[in-house]
């Protein structure tokens, strides 16, 4: 009777009743909130589904007690939990992020910013809040409990880009303890672009400005359209070769979208490939949102500084935009597509449109806001290069 009853007495401490009840169990409970509250975001309000969905299923499962889905092993049997296994080989080897930016290269029309070369600047522009992140991050360190050294200052800095694949790329290379704080902000801020970005776009321009009608855009020839991504390839490779991996993903895809002669590597890489990355990837993230992981303040202090600085990279790219304006009234340019600077493609894009036609339901953005947004692609992975390359230099300089 007594092996009986220590039986169920066994049987009832390996429920996720008892998980819950036990020394940290509200955290989990509290994360599995979370994970059902961007449920809601992703299945009712429409908050970029593809990404969120994922990574909500990703919190709620790497929080569930005694299921061992994600971080340690399971300790009856040594197993590792089959998200852990894909965080393992795809976001910690950083192929997640160069596959991502394949399948966004083959879904990219580079035509807007090759017909109106000016708006590169505005994705320039748009990487102020990587910068402006990496100095608050710095200042943050003195804050009792907070300790962010300069690498991962930069990796929380490439999160104003609102670009996640980027913000795993260098975060792996300069601070892989930081990953999945990092790649949770990325993401949760790029899902959230229709909320952030609005109000800030209001703030900065005047109704006048939102109704501002752009010249169409001139008809970009096939020729232009292949020459483009072999042109910034190159000179990624002559002047930033630590970019290479993510532009020269980003220029392969487009490449084979352009050329013509390989659509089904193209169809491939926008469709198949696209989606099997996207749900591992978002698993992966998600996972990181377990609760002895995420409910702390260097965390916070992370998803603080995210908001941030993707809030300043949008700011930057309409107050340049404005400053164009000033210089060259000929060829007025609507300040609402310099927010789309940010790289959340086509996101911030459609919201820059969305925005102009709540001032004027006759003016089309849309093709005009691609320019900028697809630049910021470009921009962010070129800041990033920079980052990889300088942060490291500069750390040991400080050390030694």
């Amino acid at each position: 009777m007594s092996s009986i009853l220590n039986g169920l007495v066994e049987l009832a401490k390996s429920t996720g009743i008892y998980g819950f009840l036990q020394s940290g169990g509200w955290g989990n409970a509290v994360m599995i909130l979370v994970g059902f509250f961007l449920f809601y975001l992703a299945i009712k309000k429409g908050f970029e589904p593809l990404l969120l969905v994922p990574i909500a299923m990703g919190c709620v499962l790497s929080n569930i007690p005694f299921a061992y889905i994600a971080g340690s092993p399971d300790p009856t049997n040594g197993a590792i939990g089959f998200i852990q296994i894909l965080y393992n080989a795809g976001i910690e080897s950083g192929l997640f992020p160069v596959l991502i930016f394949m399948g966004v290269g083959a879904m990219t029309d580079f035509g807007p910013l090759i017909a109106n070369p000016r708006t590169l600047l505005l994705g320039a522009a748009a990487q102020l809040g990587i910068f402006s992140a990496l100095i608050g991050a710095l200042f943050l360190s003195f804050i009792p409990g907070i300790n962010f050294d300069l690498n991962v200052a930069a990796s929380i800095g490439i999160i104003g880009g609102a670009d996640g694949p980027t913000a795993i790329y260098v975060t792996r290379y300069l601070a892989p303890d930081y990953l999945g704080s990092i790649a949770v902000a990325a993401y949760s801020y790029m899902a959230l672009v229709p909320i952030i970005q609005p109000p800030i776009m209001k703030a900065l321009t005047t109704e006048k400005e939102r109704k501002i009608r752009m010249q169409q855009l001139r008809p970009v020839s096939k020729v232009e359209k292949i020459i483009f991504p072999i042109s910034v390839l190159t000179v990624c490779a002559l002047l930033l070769p630590s970019a290479c991996p993510l532009i020269g993903a980003l220029m392969f895809g487009n490449l084979c979208k352009e050329c013509g002669v390989v659509n089904r590597l193209s169809d491939t890489m926008q469709n198949a490939l696209m989606n099997i990355v996207t749900i591992c990837l978002g698993l992966s993230v998600g996972s990181k949102m377990a609760a002895e992981k995420f409910l702390n303040l260097e965390t916070l202090g992370i998803l603080l500084l995210g908001m941030v600085a993707f809030g300043i990279g949008t700011a930057g790219g309409v107050l340049l935009a404005k400053l164009m304006n000033k210089l060259s009234p000929k060829r007025p340019i609507n300040p609402l597509i310099g927010a789309a600077g940010v790289s959340a493609v086509p996101m911030a894009a459609r919201v820059a449109s969305k925005v102009g036609q709540e001032a004027d339901p006759q003016n089309f953005l849309l093709m005009h806001a691609m320019g900028p947004n697809v630049s910021g692609v470009i921009g962010s992975a070129v800041a990033a290069g920079v980052l990889m390359k300088v942060v490291p230099i500069l750390t040991s300089g400080l050390l030694g």
